[in-house]
């Protein structure tokens, strides 16, 4: 049946928030009995990734898991990314990626994100967003065309507890977390003007990829600005206008301004989706703004400098996380021993008290638009 006006999914849910005195819940808070989400399917980059890359191309290397997983896990992070909260949150699995074929288990959901993956090709990666779409409804055809066929009491591989229930693509929750790439390519591949230039096109792809997830059935979408860039320590160091173009929190201004701009974009263009696509449920969230308060405000939230990251190094001689270099008796590439400390993990991506840290804040309905929290959108989701 065909859901119902996201006007209506959204009277009917905000008076509840009156009823409840607004969307409070926090990663500690109330479990989500009834959840309406049976899975979870994600489009994003290396913020987002948990394997995908990983399994396509080269290993994550340790130490990278080391806080939560006890080993690599496919994730640049020491532990979970906020799409693991997510899951964690609506009471589903962690995603197995896509591009994983060892030990997958497709249920509740996959991952279709992959490290240095942008919206438009020709960035770092060949998984960009219309790659991604892509598989997905390759994946959605094959899975929904294999589980018909077999039988439930099969004792050899594959078995169809293993795959997607076909009704379950209408009711589950289709989440994005992509963009920074294209504004970080474009920073280093063009000058600012092109950057701006190509907003439009970047967030006209962006549309057109929810789009046909829409006529693939998808209606509950959950959709991640892209964060402060500029306040990446891998900005901030290879920034070659400092320290003219800092701002109070030491963050390159044009980078961030740059974010900002897509975003505002990004936010007239979901209004643009409800509209086209009236059937669909639409969440915009506002990470920006929530990480750049932690980086902002990170020694009172118990974090050291944020432009110190914990492992790898870019400071006198580049390695990646995972790496060790000694270079006229100098050890480059020791991870720190207090991850936890730390905002940045690798100088790009984030650690997971950070993730934990944004996670409390952006899936109680603080930061979204409409004022919704990721438990409200699940339990409802089951009268759409």
């Amino acid at each position: 049946m065909e859901p119902v006006n996201i006007r209506l999914f959204y009277a009917y849910l905000l008076p509840i928030f009156a009823f409840m005195g607004g969307p409070m819940a926090t990663m500690g808070g109330a479990s989500l009995k009834g959840c309406g989400f049976p899975a979870v399917y994600n489009f994003g980059d290396s913020n987002s990734d948990t394997g995908g890359i990983s399994a396509a191309m080269t290993q994550v290397p340790p130490p990278n898991g080391e806080s939560f997983f006890g080993h690599p896990s496919g994730r640049f992070c020491d532990g979970r990314l906020i799409i693991d909260l997510i899951a964690e949150k609506v009471k589903l699995p962690y995603l197995s990626p896509y591009l994983d074929s060892v030990g997958t288990n497709f249920r509740n959901g996959a991952n279709f994100a992959t490290g240095g993956s942008s919206i438009r090709p020709g960035g770092f990666s060949p998984f960009h967003l219309g790659i991604q779409i892509s598989q997905f409804k390759q994946f959605k055809s094959r899975t929904s065309a294999v589980y018909n066929q077999l039988s439930p009491n099969r004792t050899t591989p594959p078995f169809k507890s293993n795959l997607p229930r076909p009704r379950d693509f209408s009711k589950a929750l289709y989440t994005f977390d992509i963009g920074q790439n294209d504004l970080a390519y474009g920073f280093q591949h063009t000058n600012e003007e092109q950057v701006r230039a190509s907003i439009p096109d970047i967030l006209s792809q962006f549309s057109k990829a929810v789009h046909q997830l829409y006529k693939e059935g998808a209606r509950f979408f959950w959709i991640h600005n892209t964060g402060p860039i500029g306040c990446l320590p891998y900005s901030v160091i290879y920034d070659k206008s400092k320290p003219n173009n800092l701002d109070q929190s030491g963050c390159v201004k044009p980078e961030n301004e740059m974010a900002q701009e897509f975003n505002r974009q990004l936010k007239d263009k979901v209004s643009q989706l409800r509209l086209q696509l009236p059937s669909g449920a639409f969440t915009y969230v506002d990470v920006y703004s929530v990480k750049y308060a932690l980086i902002s405000n990170a020694q009172n939230q118990g974090f050291v400098d944020p432009m110190n990251f914990c492992c790898g190094s870019y400071y006198g001689y580049h390695i990646d996380c995972g790496k060790k270099a000694t270079v006229n008796g100098t050890v480059y590439g020791n991870p720190c021993h207090h991850p936890s400390k730390h905002i940045s993990w690798d100088g790009i991506h984030y650690s997971q008290a950070a993730n934990l840290w944004v996670a409390n804040r952006i899936l109680n309905g603080s930061f979204s638009n409409p004022p919704v929290s990721i438990e409200q959108v699940c339990l409802h989701s089951r009268k759409m």
